[in-house]
């Protein structure tokens, strides 16, 4: 990180919002520093040096991903979105540890690019008024983009920065901020999207089963079932990757315990059996027959033996077993994910708040 010490703090997530709130104060002549939170959930860590060249901007990729698993794991205070997305939950974690970040470095202020109104839950005024609070952050944070139309903040107050030069934008609609961007001069707009994997119905199915199934599911855990297909039997769970660089990302995620499974002498997918509970010979016979199924060549040499089978390998903690298998893409056991609507009634059935977001 910069050694030098900024005026503020800004959350920045890549999108239009939060180019516009940072370049707002920076145009006052103030240092602002760009803090990028990265989770097995959101994060592009990876465009950090193209958002510091396209954008003028000072940007740190800042990892929250063990407190974010974690409060996954003891389940947000104000609950979940439409799917599986805490977000005002995640947004008093950040500024939270934004304010963290703020004390070390002496810096006089946050900024966010929330805008009054645009989202239905997490944006609304006693929303944003609840974040606040709840992240300690009520006299230090300032949100550029409607500061006109919420109550002065302190940095205001102070004269450091001049609330007549901040905004009143309400709403959803984008006009305003389009404007904003051409009169900066931002020769590129980013597209407007979450970035939230949790927001989405289809990885609520993977990350569901992994937060309750698991005693106490990791950062590691969920990175997993970012990762290729994802099949569970009651506690028994398999990775499998659909191309290489799925396999590669596979085989850096193995830890102790977890079994590999590939096809011996031919290509195949790389799967990992992690192990929650022990798996039985005929679990992991089942899962290699799935796996099978998945190398074509080894499909068309199983058709051509005698018996129908294949050798695949499974490795566990550096010990090597041979399983013949018939390959099966439809096995005995029934491999699967929940579907979404079950995860949402499982949600509910904590009773625990949700909101429509």
């Amino acid at each position: 990180m910069n050694t030098s010490t900024p005026h503020a703090f800004a959350l920045f997530s890549g999108g239009l919002d939060s180019i516009l709130a940072a370049r707002l104060i920076m145009e006052q002549g103030l240092v602002v520093r760009c803090l990028h939170f990265v989770t097995p959930f959101f994060g592009k860590p990876q465009l950090i040096p193209h958002w510091e060249k396209v954008y003028g901007l000072e940007v740190e990729a800042v990892d929250v991903g063990e407190a974010f698993v974690r409060l996954l794991r003891e389940r947000p205070a104000h609950g979940f979105g439409k799917v599986m997305n805490p977000c005002v939950d995640c947004k008093i974690l950040m500024m939270r540890k934004a304010r963290e970040l703020m004390k070390k470095w002496g810096a006089s202020f946050l900024i966010s690019g929330e805008v009054l109104g645009q989202r239905p839950m997490s944006q609304r005024r006693d929303t944003l008024n609840v974040i606040r609070r709840d992240a300690e952050v009520k006299e230090s944070l300032l949100r550029p983009l409607s500061a006109q139309l919420l109550d002065p903040t302190a940095p205001e107050i102070s004269g450091l920065v001049d609330r007549n030069k901040l905004l009143g934008i309400f709403g959803r609609g984008r006009k305003s901020q389009m404007a904003l961007a051409d009169q900066m001069g931002l020769k590129e707009i980013p597209t407007p999207a979450g970035g939230c994997k949790l927001a989405e119905k289809e990885n609520s199915r993977r990350y569901w089963p992994v937060l309750t199934r698991l005693k106490e599911p990791t950062v590691e855990d969920f990175e997993l079932s970012n990762i290729g297909r994802q099949y569970w039997f009651g506690d028994h769970w398999l990775s499998m990757g659909r191309n290489e660089a799925d396999n590669s990302a596979l085989e850096r995620l193995v830890r102790p315990g977890d079994a590999i499974l590939r096809v011996r002498d031919f290509p195949s997918p790389f799967a990992l059996a992690r192990q929650l509970t022990p798996w039985d010979n005929e679990t992991l016979q089942d899962a290699a027959s799935l796996v099978a199924s998945y190398s074509p060549k080894g499909v068309r040499a199983a058709e051509a033996s005698p018996d129908g089978t294949i050798a695949v390998r499974v490795q566990i903690n550096g010990e090597s077993t041979f399983l013949n298998v018939t390959p099966k893409r439809i096995p005995a056991l029934p491999w699967g994910e929940p579907e979404f609507v079950d995860v949402r009634k499982a949600i509910k059935a904590e009773n625990r708040p949700t909101f429509d977001e």
